[in-house]
């Protein structure tokens, strides 16, 4: 995602699941597969090399994940305490709310 208007109807509409230091929004969209879009904000994760490892992370992620996501728009934002965890925390994390969206969008 890289348009504004696509992350206000995300921030508007979404589905929302936390914890990990991270939230996941999700929202159905009409493009034909899923997206993401990432808010990772200086105030969580302060120093720029800690913020591309973590966008990083949840891209790569996200790519292992993609073909078991419907037709979504899912945006990742950071929570305070994130730039406190290390690479395997973040990955459990996000595998926790991969599981999250599959399950809320498979019963949807």
């Amino acid at each position: 995602m890289n348009r504004p208007g696509d992350f206000s109807r995300v921030f508007r509409q979404g589905k929302r699941t936390g914890g990990g230091g991270l939230t996941v929004l999700t929202v159905d969209n009409s493009v034909g597969h899923p997206r993401l879009g990432l808010a990772i904000a200086k105030k969580h994760v302060k120093l720029a090399s800690r913020r591309n490892r973590l966008k990083r992370i949840i891209r790569e992620s996200f790519r292992q994940h993609q073909s078991s996501f419907s037709n979504i728009d899912i945006v990742v934002l950071s929570r305070p305490g994130l730039d406190q965890l290390d690479s395997a925390q973040i990955w459990a994390a996000l595998e926790r709310h991969w599981l999250t969206v599959v399950a809320q969008w498979q019963n949807s």
